[in-house]
């Protein structure tokens, strides 16, 4: 038996709502742990630049910790794990009348955590990035801590955050499939029980390869149009907006040192 291509091009063409569901449930689900991590990670990342030692070290501890252990485990410690030891079971839940499996909870909580810990080093260097006379000049000036932050600190350390946030987003994406352990219903589960009934694995397998690749395609664009926007002031053509930054990104101008982002 070779490839069966009619078989792929109809999956493609024709997923079903299932998928379709799966498929908008591992999004959702990427989504959601990126943000919850991005936050988990500035403040973890500015508990490390923090003056006292108890808090730098507590921060330390947290990301040399959720570094060293593999996601697919922290994924089960926190669903299966935790149940088993009478610490926390999740339940579901509804939030503005869309019902969220316990399993998904896990995932998002779980994927989140992991996220943080990388994400707070990559706002440690970035923050760690701006020249310190500006914040002391800053401080001259009479701005309050947060002022210096807010107004000198983090809009110039966005510009070093962005890049590896995106890559982590990306790398995000992917990673979701292992929540398929844990019971969530994502495309790579979903795939596997049709895989059962179909005995197509390989061209099922093939088509959530390509949603993914699709998925990261999409991802990488966007990416790149933003940082496009950051680094307007070393284009020489206008980027003033949205479609213009897409523009740019897309036909850069090697005669002007343009490259994509």
């Amino acid at each position: 038996m070779g490839f069966d291509w009619a078989f792929f091009i109809e999956r493609i063409v024709n997923p079903g709502a299932p998928y379709l569901n799966a498929l908008g449930r591992t999004v959702t689900m990427a989504v959601l742990a990126m943000l919850l991590g991005l936050l988990i990670g500035l403040v973890v990342g500015f508990g490390r630049l923090s003056r006292f030692a108890v808090i730098r070290s507590a921060c330390a501890f947290y990301v040399w910790f959720i570094r060293g252990i593999p996601v697919l485990v922290l994924l089960v410690m926190l669903f299966s794990g935790m149940a088993a030891a009478g610490l926390f079971r999740f339940s579901d839940i509804e939030v503005f009348g869309l019902k969220l499996t316990a399993s998904f909870q896990a995932a998002v909580i779980g994927l989140a955590i992991h996220e943080g810990a990388y994400m707070a080093e990559i706002v440690r260097n970035g923050v760690q990035s701006v020249a310190r006379g500006q914040v002391e000049a800053a401080k001259s000036l009479g701005m309050s801590s947060w002022q210096v932050t807010w107004r000198v600190v983090i809009p110039q350390a966005t510009r070093v955050i962005v890049p590896p946030f995106g890559n982590d987003f990306n790398h995000m994406l992917k990673t979701t499939s292992l929540a398929s352990v844990i019971g969530v219903q994502e495309i790579f589960l979903l795939t596997e029980a049709m895989s059962a009934t179909t005995f197509k694995s390989f061209e099922l397998l093939s088509v959530v390869a390509l949603n993914y690749l699709v998925l990261t395609a999409i991802w990488n664009t966007i990416q790149g149009v933003i940082e496009t926007r950051l680094r307007a002031h070393e284009i020489d053509r206008p980027v003033r907006t949205w479609w213009q930054s897409l523009v740019v990104y897309l036909t850069p101008d090697p005669s002007s040192g343009e490259r994509r982002a």
